[in-house]
């Protein structure tokens, strides 16, 4: 299958203030570090890691929130073309954006409470297509109906609504210019637990009726192993393992992922008690001084001499990808030897 995404070795690098005067090099954190991977048309890519890998800056620079600092973010266009987001600017830009969509985070943050939902999910509408009156509002509803709100709330502020509510008023918004790929930045992550599920299959819902393409980012691998085709797990600015969602809840190749499966919560206390939890020692790694060698190491139990002194890079073992010199050789805990009952 063609990919709809190709990112290659993309880095986005925040550069601080001098210490001081005297000092000669000014420190940068290193958000995104020399990142590549591909999404398939039709799939759902879910990225995943703790606070601070850099999941977000990933997801907010292949949207041009923020400047690439260096690297491609490949995107092919609905008419064919392959067109570089990174260096993208202009008409061309624009267009890209009808068609490569995101939904936010904090869905207070997201929605402007000075606008109306009319406002907020149409502004796309009457900039790109010049609709207006009858005619946008037309439109507007359809699309919160789609979302599973009614239209008698076009005129409402974002005041009115629960979170949930203004989760699927930021869906209708990023789905008002019929995109072929979404960009999905913690989209349940504020939401309450059971809102989560509704707001999941929403989404699934989506997809299958717009045929959709999902860059979902998570921090929280039980949200996405129901709704993922493919997991990609960030560290520290760095992609370590990247491979199909049932594989890498059965069989993880980096020690990094084994710990995020055996943290993932237990409904069921018979099963929570039988759980051998995979606990790192010390703190992750800083992204303006990461560790020689692959950042993971200071913290992992099959680090070696070379983890010390040589990064890793993305390899294929087993038909997945994984940056671990010792792939091979390790044996690690999926989610049911961790007694983490498969559903």
């Amino acid at each position: 299958m063609t990919p709809i995404l190709s990112v290659r070795h993309l880095k986005k690098h925040y550069h601080l203030k001098k210490p001081s005067l005297f000092s000669a090099a000014q420190p940068s954190v290193k958000a995104v570090d020399d990142v590549s991977f591909d999404i398939l048309e039709g799939e759902t890519l879910s990225l995943v890691g703790e606070s601070g890998c850099g999941k977000t800056s990933l997801g907010q620079t292949i949207m041009r929130v923020h400047a690439v600092t260096s690297g491609e973010v490949l995107y092919r266009m609905s008419d064919g073309r392959e067109v570089d987001l990174a260096a993208a600017s202009g008409k061309t830009l624009k267009a890209i954006h009808r068609e490569v969509r995101m939904i936010f985070q904090d869905p207070n943050g997201s929605l402007n409470p000075r606008m109306n939902v009319r406002d907020i999910v149409g502004e796309p509408i009457r900039m790109a297509e010049g609709l207006s009156g009858r005619a946008l509002d037309d439109r507007v509803s359809d699309l919160l109906g789609k979302v599973g709100l009614r239209p008698e709330y076009l005129t409402r502020y974002p005041h009115a609504f629960s979170g949930g509510e203004r989760q699927r008023i930021g869906i209708a918004r990023a789905l008002a210019l019929n995109p072929r790929l979404v960009v999905a930045d913690e989209a349940v992550s504020a939401l309450d637990v059971s809102i989560q599920a509704q707001t999941l299959n929403l989404l699934a819902d989506l997809k299958e009726e717009f045929g959709l393409t999902f860059l979902f980012i998570a921090h929280d691998l039980s949200v996405v192993r129901h709704i993922s085709d493919r997991v990609a797990v960030m560290y520290v600015g760095r992609m370590v393992e990247l491979t199909e969602t049932e594989a890498l809840f059965t069989r993880p190749r980096h020690p990094y992922t084994e710990a995020l499966l055996s943290a993932v919560p237990i409904p069921d206390p018979r099963m929570r008690s039988k759980r051998r939890r995979v606990r790192l020692p010390g703190e992750v790694a800083s992204p303006i001084n990461p560790p020689s060698g692959c950042a993971f190491h200071p913290r992992c139990r099959f680090a070696s001499e070379i983890c010390k002194i040589e990064a890793p890079q993305l390899r294929t073992v087993d038909g997945g990808l994984v940056a671990c010199h010792h792939a091979e050789d390790l044996t690690l805990d999926g989610v049911d030897s961790l007694g983490v009952a498969a559903e």
